[in-house]
This record gives C-alpha cells, structure tokens and sequence, in this order.
C-alpha cells in the first residue's frame, strides 16, 4: 500500500469512528435516576438501526453503509454498539445514553477501535433529543484532528452530521447518515 493510500485510509478510519462515535456518543459515570418520561424517550430507540451516508470530501466520493443496536442498559441507560463499513475498513463504536436528573440533561458517551472517545450532551425539544459535539483530538497518527457532529433523535428516526478537519493538511470530510429501523 502507497503511503498515500495508507493516509486516505486513515483519513477514512478517522471520519468512520466520528460518524458512529458521535452518531451516538461506556465512558459515562453513572447519573442520578431519570424519570418515567426520559427513561420511556430513550427506551423508545432500542432496536436495530441501518444507515447509509456517502464520505464527500477525499479524493473522490465514497458510500458506506452503518449498523446500529441500541438496547436497554442497566438502571436508567440504552446501550449502543454499532459498525460501518467502508470498502476495505471497518469501524466499531460502542457507548451509552443516560438522563441525568441532578443536571437536567441527556448524555451520550462513546469509545472505538480507532482510539477516539467522546462526551456529548444533549437537549430535548418536544420528541426530539440533539446531540452536538465539537473537540479537538489526535488521531493514531499523532495528528491534530477537529470534529463536529449533530445527532438528532427525532420519532422514528436517528440522523448524524459531522465533520472532520485534519489541521495538518486541512483537509475537510463531512457526511451525513439518517438511520432507520
């Protein structure tokens, strides 16, 4: 493999662990009991989720395609594990969702086998719970990278958007998966 190769995959493996890590973001303490209605608005997403986003922004455009099982955790959580797959790469996350009473607000935490880690936190308006994320991390490359995502648990639906920013290069990826069931 090309050393130029070898960055695209990188660069690839980098966007793949923002997209599900961030998609939903077991890193999270433990939160104080939630009430009947967040338990209830969390449990309504366990189940499993299909997605399918094209990577825009590397040398060419690039479909790949995301499962997702979300199931109910222990006390007040949903846990999540997903996988998306490129055409040579695979990336894994897994994490937990929780609402937090002494804060008032939804929780998402994240780890993957690519090294990223995440905290979201989250607001709801009416049905819909927004996620959003912005960090600066480095890859296992030892490069700076930025990400932003946008999750939104709306209905029946789960939606990401992130970004990715490699400062070394500057190179910006971005996609967009809306999940179904």
């Amino acid at each position: 493999m090309s050393l130029g190769a070898f960055e695209l995959a990188r660069k690839r493996l980098n966007i793949l662990t923002a997209i599900v890590a961030i998609a939903l973001s077991s890193l999270i303490a433990t939160p104080a009991p939630a009430g009947e209605a967040e338990l209830e608005l969390l449990t309504s997403y366990t189940g499993s989720w299909r997605g399918e986003g094209v990577l825009v922004g590397g040398e060419a455009p690039e479909s790949f395609r995301c499962r997702l099982t979300i199931s109910k955790g222990n006390q007040t959580k949903i846990n999540y594990a997903g996988r998306c797959t490129l055409i040579d790469m695979n990336l894994s996350v897994s994490g937990t969702i929780a609402f937090d009473d002494a804060s008032q607000r939804y929780q998402a935490a994240m780890s993957s086998n690519a090294g990223f880690t995440g905290l979201a936190i989250g607001s709801k308006q009416g049905d819909r719970i927004s996620f959003d994320l912005r960090e600066k991390q480095t890859d296992r490359g030892g490069n700076d990278v930025r990400i932003g995502s946008r999750i939104l648990l709306t209905g029946d639906s789960i939606t990401v958007d992130f970004e990715v920013e490699f400062n070394d290069s500057g190179d910006v990826l971005t996609a967009s998966v809306p999940f179904s069931r």
